[in-house]
């Protein structure tokens, strides 16, 4: 199905190693995770996640452990998690992730940004079944173990799907088995390199280059704030 190369992924994965506002962003999903599950990352799988992205993205240690204490501190922002989704420029479905401590402040941003564009927000929930939400580890694969067996042996984790890019394998099963793959994976003594819960579209449409160029620079606004933690769509 070709979900782990899907269109845009390397590009933005550029853009975002060369962000400076990628530790923030980092930062903002370890404190939720801490505030919410407790600081500490072996009682704590949704931590134990933030974390390791962090580290996938070079996150320094300090940042980690200053992002993780700020969850305990008296002045602790407020974060929700809140989700937008909208049309963008020729039609394109957007599925917009934030986390914020002032949600005034994100949807007039987001808002502005589709309509800067042309498009614009639409109900919550009218894109929901258009997505499927998944759960994505990446990891290199285990010496002396071939895909067959190792397909073998995540199956009863809910494994629905394993890809292979240079040498990188990418696993996904649906959302509700992320804790399940995680342990399963664990008990490998696979070491993760990333681990998200992603959503891909159902049903993915093609676009001209000369829309993509129009689309990209909406993305590229979306993505650029400090609010929003992750932008879907249905390109294919």
């Amino acid at each position: 199905m070709g979900r782990a190369f899907e269109y845009r992924r390397a590009a933005k994965e550029k853009r975002w190693d060369k962000m400076s506002r990628i530790f923030p962003k980092l930062s903002k999903k370890i404190t939720i995770a801490a505030k919410e599950g407790g600081a500490d990352p072996d009682l704590n799988a949704t931590l134990r996640t933030a974390i390791l992205n962090a580290k996938a993205q070079n996150m320094p240690k300090s940042n980690i452990d200053a992002a993780i204490k700020r969850a305990s501190g008296k002045d602790a922002a407020n974060y929700s998690e809140v989700n937008y989704e909208g049309k963008g420029p020729h039609g394109v479905l957007v599925f917009v992730e934030c986390a914020t401590d002032n949600t005034t402040r994100t949807v007039a941003n987001v808002k502005s940004y589709f309509n800067k564009a042309g498009g614009g927000l639409v109900p919550t929930g009218s894109l929901e079944f258009m997505f499927s939400r998944k759960a994505v580890f990446e990891f290199e694969k285990p010496e002396g173990m071939d895909v067959e067996e190792l397909e073998l042996e995540l199956i009863d984790a809910g494994l629905e799907e394993i890809e292979e890019n240079e040498g990188e394998y990418y696993t996904y099963a649906d959302y509700t088995s992320f804790g399940d793959m995680a342990h399963a994976l664990d008990n490998l003594n696979i070491e993760v390199k990333k681990a998200n819960l992603k959503r891909f579209a159902n049903d993915p449409v093609e676009f001209s280059e000369e829309q993509l160029e129009e689309i990209e620079k909406m993305l590229d606004k979306l993505e650029e704030d400090d609010d929003v933690q992750a932008v879907y769509t249905n390109i294919a």
